[in-house]
């Protein structure tokens, strides 16, 4: 099966600390993964890196054949990777209205500055339906909620037909019922045959999805294991990670966590 991302050996020294250290992971076409950490682990470093804005100090990466410093352009692998992420969000101009910013999707650019197609006013028109954002397609981008602009976003990395699609924490600042409903909307659209390879990152147990097959876990930097989701959630396996003590509750294909207090019996 062909390989979208492949990192062998893979460590990144920045302002002279390093950040990652001798990161192996592979991910084949039509895998869903989740990338999952606490805050500070490593992963926007990870992401800037298959994203090409890094490159590594030690190691080679391969992200959709193309090996890095070798035999790709940097803006063309982009278009390639449908991104979402928090800071994108803030790029956009807020008098864009939402159909406007899926539209710029076909481009790759921020703000819509060509002339779009009929095709492309159509598969735009396609997108928001399916992502249950249509009836805000004519509102501006700054009168949209958090959830509704995430799944505007959303659209827009679609609009280029994407090989490896990216969302980086894309409920943060959701409350729980806009969450839910975008993570609906998400596995929805990645069981279709013709969806693009995922990659979720997270740092929250409970937004990984049935349909992530796999996991990987990031711990200060380095590859603390990687395989099989249902493996990687164990409690046993999330106590190491955490240092600290927690049980696993599964239902319906999800998991959450809680953390063991310990109690010390009065003498």
């Amino acid at each position: 099966m062909t390989s979208i991302i492949e990192l062998k050996h893979v460590s990144l020294k920045r302002n002279g600390q390093w950040i990652l250290r001798d990161i192996n992971w592979e991910i084949k076409k039509h895998e869903h993964w989740v990338l999952y950490g606490l805050n500070g682990a490593g992963k926007t470093a990870l992401l800037n890196m298959l994203c090409a804005y890094y490159f590594p100090t030690e190691g080679d990466v391969k992200v959709l054949g193309k090996v890095f410093g070798r035999d790709y352009l940097a803006e063309k692998l982009r278009q390639k990777i449908g991104l979402v992420s928090t800071k994108l969000q803030q790029k956009f101009y807020p008098s864009d209205t939402a159909f406007e910013i899926v539209l710029s999707g076909a481009f790759a650019s921020i703000g819509l500055y060509e002339k779009p197609t009929e095709e492309m006013r159509q598969k735009a028109i396609g997108l928001l339906k399916e992502l249950s954002c249509l009836h805000y397609a004519d509102r501006a981008y700054e009168t949209l909620s958090q959830g509704e602009r995430q799944r505007v976003l959303i659209a827009r990395a679609l609009m280029s037909e994407p090989e490896l699609l990216i969302l980086d924490e894309p409920t943060t600042g959701l409350d729980f019922l806009a969450r839910e409903q975008l993570l609906e909307s998400i596995e929805g659209m990645m069981k279709k045959e013709s969806a693009p390879t995922l990659l979720y990152v997270t740092h929250h147990v409970e937004e990984i999805l049935p349909i992530f097959s796999h996991t990987l876990l990031l711990k200060r930097g380095e590859v603390f294991d990687s395989g099989e989701t249902k493996e990687m959630l164990s409690a046993g396996k999330l106590s190491a990670l955490f240092d600290s003590d927690v049980s696993v509750i599964w239902d319906e294909g999800r998991a959450s966590l809680r953390r063991k207090v310990q109690t010390i019996d009065a003498e």
